[in-house]
């Protein structure tokens, strides 16, 4: 039987607000469960607190298993209605839900979380009381973890606002009440925020919002459901980095003045000791075969979404083998840029231009791969903040194109 809501202990106003999404997370939500109340209790035991497990109608027990969960802290569930699916519909349930109860800070953590701390419930709740309205995480990762974050998101995003995010869409987050009322009545819609794309869609309009934004060291890596960087990806693709093209023409008064990027503070956890992510292994084989297997399938889309000169110097990097393949940067920038300008002019089959884009992803991690696989973590780290700047001084090439129409 569907019921929109289940509140046990009739909790009609809180301070802190933790939320979990889920669809069928019945063998994983206990243990965040337990560790956000813990963390509550432990580091915010001023505070009115309450846990809402932000359902999609799971039909695995998710709602059961969580409201019989132990914990001092109350917890309420509140679910989508029947067949309607996506985190980004369990978050608009959130918004409306935090509104009501007049939350002053709102945290969000992923029900796949397997090394979730009662600390990260301090990280990304304490900002929120000491003058930050958006907080998003900052994990220990393996370099090859994220590759779409790093590749993309977040060159792409930092150029665009001038706002050093690393982790724009960690999944784990923290916002005000003042920003939960601006998503719950934003004007900005698009279909793949019910979904992928909500994480985006949120740090977006944090940024141009202009409130006070910063970074939380978590401590140690994001462990969940291992997410292959060369397995399917065109929902993630598709329905992240179409969103960010899409939210370019929402603030299309803004993006083009800004020229560089400035830093964003840093909270949560001193870096120390850091734990180490688990291994990430890449198979350069698969990924460059994905790469050349694009010339035969979206040669012609290629063709008409490039500038001339940005698709005859993709057509020399075709001819490298694998051994000493690589992918300039400022070409690679250039090619986003050239589909950001697309994906604004195409009105139809918008789908098949992202999917197209895809074997050219390919191809720029393979180049990030061979680049950095005799480097450390930081190494990378480093070579990943090079190519953001290439990102911002290609930024003038950007402007041309989109004011060139």
């Amino acid at each position: 039987m569907f019921e929109k809501e289940i509140n046990p202990e009739k909790i009609q106003e809180a301070d802190l607000v933790v939320a979990i999404p889920s669809y069928n997370e019945a063998d994983s939500i206990e243990y965040p469960t337990r560790q956000a109340a813990t963390g509550l209790a432990r580091y915010f035991p001023d505070k009115r607190s309450v846990i809402i497990n932000c359902d999609n109608n799971s039909p695995d027990n998710t709602k059961e298993i969580f409201l019989k969960t132990e914990t001092d802290v109350p917890k309420i569930y509140i679910s989508t209605p029947l067949d309607v699916k996506g985190k980004g519909n369990n978050l608009n349930n959130l918004f409306q839900k935090a509104v009501d109860l007049q939350a002053k800070g709102i945290i969000v953590v992923d029900a796949d979380l397997k090394g979730i701390t009662p600390e990260w419930i301090k990280f990304l709740g304490g900002p929120l009381f000491n003058g930050f309205a958006y907080v998003t995480p900052i994990y220990s990762r393996h370099k090859y973890e994220g590759t779409l974050t790093s590749g993309i998101i977040y060159p792409l995003l930092r150029a665009l606002y001038g706002r050093r995010i690393r982790q724009p869409l960690g999944g784990d987050i923290g916002f005000n009440d003042g920003l939960a009322r601006i998503f719950l009545e934003s004007n900005i819609r698009a279909e793949s925020i019910a979904d992928y794309g909500i994480d985006i869609w949120m740090t977006t309009i944090a940024i141009n919002q202009g409130v006070q934004v910063c970074q939380s060291f978590m401590g140690g890596p994001k462990i969940h459901r291992f997410k292959d960087p060369a397995g399917p990806l065109s929902p993630w693709l598709r329905q992240v980095v179409g969103l960010i093209f899409s939210m370019m023409r929402d603030y299309e008064s803004q993006w083009p003045a800004i020229r560089y990027s400035k830093p964003t503070a840093i909270c949560g956890g001193l870096p120390g000791e850091r734990e180490m992510p688990p291994r990430v292994d890449m198979d350069k084989n698969r990924i460059y075969n994905n790469f050349q297997d694009g010339f035969g399938q979206y040669n012609d889309i290629w063709k008409g979404v490039l500038s001339s000169d940005v698709y005859g110097k993709l057509i020399e990097i075709k001819g490298m083998k694998r051994e000493i393949f690589t992918f300039p940067t400022d070409l690679w920038a250039r090619v986003l840029y050239d589909w950001a300008v697309a994906y604004r002019d195409i009105r139809t089959d918008q789908d098949l231009l992202m999917e197209s884009l895809i074997p050219l992803y390919f191809g720029k991690t393979l180049s990030f791969v061979r680049k950095t696989e005799k480097m450390t973590i930081q190494q990378a780290e480093e070579a990943i903040e090079d190519d953001c700047m290439i990102f911002e001084m290609t930024k003038p090439y950007l402007i041309q194109r989109w004011k060139g129409r």
